[in-house]
């Protein structure tokens, strides 16, 4: 028996990058796996084909993080689809990078409701059908911890804050026997940070381990902490960045 066979999960942003590796895992190791994207709808359907093609099952829902009715709105078709949820997995991120005098109250909000509020809210949705066993697990940031450089504030705030967050939320569900977890990774090649981009040398000089990461590695770590494996895991967060942090 797979190790999340009959758990059934749902991935925001998960049509690309690290929220796709979390997809193709959890279903690989036997969950039913509903996910989400804003704009990448061919590429959320590719996704989904290709794991019905291995034998698994899933569903894209398109659902824009900084419209919180379509946040809840997924949970919500996501139970509907295969009558319940285990495992929620916030995925979904931005980043806007500028000299902190640059920003404006617009920036707030877009990265603190896709990095935060959407986390939050899709986990007040997620808790009315979570039962004993089930899993909350946030993707966070390294930066959480360290603020690598300039023109990050916004983002490592925003990191920061799921922190507390899980803190939090891991002390009002484990009485109920649900688990809350972040998982925090540093440079991992995606297409949003390749790892032939600008900053990619300066980041592997910084590295323990001078090697960019992969979606597949954050993926292994999520399905880890979803599994039974993980269940004694809680109010914490598990940092996956090649030992940038050290």
């Amino acid at each position: 028996m797979k190790k999340l066979e009959n758990k059934i999960a749902l991935v925001t942003g998960g049509s690309r990058g690290i929220g796709a590796a979390i997809v193709r895992r959890l279903a690989a190791d036997g969950a039913k796996v509903a996910f989400t994207y804003a704009r990448s709808a061919e590429k959320a359907e590719a996704l989904a084909a290709e794991i019905s093609a291995a034998g698994g099952q899933a569903i894209a829902i398109a659902a824009d993080n900084t419209r919180m009715e379509e946040v809840t709105g997924a949970v919500k078709k996501t139970v509907d689809a295969f009558g319940g949820l285990d495992i929620l997995v916030s995925n979904a991120g931005v980043y806007i990078g500028k000299e902190f005098g640059e920003h404006t109250i617009e920036d707030y909000d877009a990265v603190m409701d896709v990095n935060v509020k959407a986390v939050f809210v899709a986990s007040l949705e997620a808790v009315k059908h979570l039962k004993s066993g089930g899993r909350i697990i946030t993707i966070g940031s390294n930066m959480g911890d360290n603020a690598l450089g300039p023109q990050s504030t916004l983002y490592t705030m925003s990191k920061s804050t799921l922190q507390g967050f899980t803190r939090g939320l891991a002390r009002d569900l484990g009485p109920k026997g649900i688990s809350v977890s972040l998982v925090q990774p540093g440079p991992t090649d995606t297409d949003m940070n390749p790892a032939t981009g600008e900053l990619a040398d300066f980041l592997r000089g910084r590295m323990a381990i001078p090697t960019y990461g992969t979606g597949e590695d954050v993926a292994g770590l999520v399905a880890f902490l979803a599994s039974e494996e993980g269940k004694f895991i809680t109010g914490s967060w598990v940092t996956i960045d090649g030992g940038l942090n050290a």
